[in-house]
Formats: C-alpha cells, structure tokens, sequence
C-alpha cells in the first residue's frame, strides 16, 4: 500500500516557514471531489512540504461537472480506478459521487486561511475515496476538522458560507486563463504541471539547482 502519512506529524510541523528573497513558489490548487487529487495528496506532502494549497472549483475550470457525463465521467472513474492501482493506493468511490464537494471546499479554504490546508485536504479526501463517505455529511466534515486540528464551530460555519465560493470560482477561472486542462495542478514560479503524474516534475522543478524553495 501508498505510504500513509501521520495527521499527528503535520501538527507538529510551523504552518510558515521564513524563505529567502526571490524564492521560487509553489501552490497546490485541487477540488476535493477529484480522486486525483486524492491520488496526488501524500506525494505533494512528501515533495513539496510547504507549498500553498489552493482550494480550486472544478466547474470553473472545466466550465461544468467534470465528472457529470455518463460516458466521460466513466472513462475518468475508470483513468482514475487504474491509476490507484499502479499507485497500490486504495481507491472506493463515496455514494453521492459526482456531486460537487463545494461545503467541504469552502471548508478547505478556510482550512488554509488557518495554516492547516495540507491536513485538512488529506483528512477529508481520505474520508472520501478511502471510505467512500459523503463529504457533504456535516459529521464526515467534523471528522476532516479533528482529524486535521481545525476548530469544529469555524469548519462548520466556512462549510455554510456562500460568499466563499467567490474565491474559489476565481482560482478556477484563473486556471483556465493561464493554460490548465485539469485537476490538480502545481504551480512551480510561472509555470503550471497539470495533472497528478506531474508531482515529481513539480517538485524536481522547485528544487532546481539547489537555490529554490517553496513557498
């Protein structure tokens, strides 16, 4: 099986690290109804430690439901089922799949505003496709919360709050614009790898010749 990363590690670790000037950056935008992003999560963890994470809707980008066509969401589940196994990861499906994700993304939002972003997206993707759960339960979100050392009142609440999806619609949009095809994507600098087989490429690309970091 994936290696499986401790909640408990992450809380230990400063949520903001000092870099130097003129550091190269890295920002993680992901939806969390995207097994891929499932699929994508512990690598960049592993690679790419301090990066941004972006909560990023998926509609905007694709400018409807990716995974809403019977046929193209087929091939995508099936992409994404082939995927898991090569990567020895498991893989179930949550019951209300495709549905949108956008409480537990707006709680991913906020989950960042408070420097536990990382954690968050793994707590609730693994609720997802690990155990096939419904991120649209309030109680699959309280769990995402304590699991990830998020205040269960301030997950709750930012889970109700429409005006966050302004944002995530704009990280969408913005993708879009700049080239991206997919979810996720890793912006490294100016450039963005889309796609979760593109972690490694990020992340070779971040360190460079020993002068960059992330941010």
């Amino acid at each position: 099986m994936g290696e499986i990363v401790r909640f408990s590690d992450r809380a230990a670790r400063p949520p903001d690290r000092r870099r130097p000037p003129g550091a190269l950056t890295a920002s993680f935008h992901f939806d969390l109804a995207c097994p891929f992003t499932y699929l994508a999560l512990e690598r960049v963890e592993r690679q790419l430690p301090d990066v941004r994470w972006r909560p990023t809707c998926a509609e905007a980008l694709y400018r409807a439901n990716p995974w809403g066509d019977d046929l193209d969401g087929s091939a995508k589940r099936a992409a994404a089922e082939r995927r898991a196994r090569a990567l020895r990861l498991p893989l179930s499906w949550p019951s209300q799949h495709p549905r949108s994700a956008r409480g537990a993304m707006r709680a991913a939002l906020y989950a960042a505003e408070q420097g536990r972003g990382g954690a968050f997206a793994l707590a609730a993707a693994r609720l997802a496709f690990c155990g096939g759960f419904d991120l649209g339960d309030p109680e699959v979100l309280a769990e995402a919360a304590a699991a990830s050392g998020l205040p269960l009142d301030g997950c709750l609440e930012a889970a109700g709050d429409v005006a966050r999806d302004g944002p995530l619609e704009e990280a969408g949009r913005w993708l879009l614009a700049a080239g991206a095809d997919r979810l996720p994507a890793l912006r490294v600098g100016r450039v963005l790898h889309c796609g979760e087989q593109r972690v490694a490429e990020a992340a070779a690309a971040l360190r460079g010749p020993g002068r960059f970091s992330v941010a």
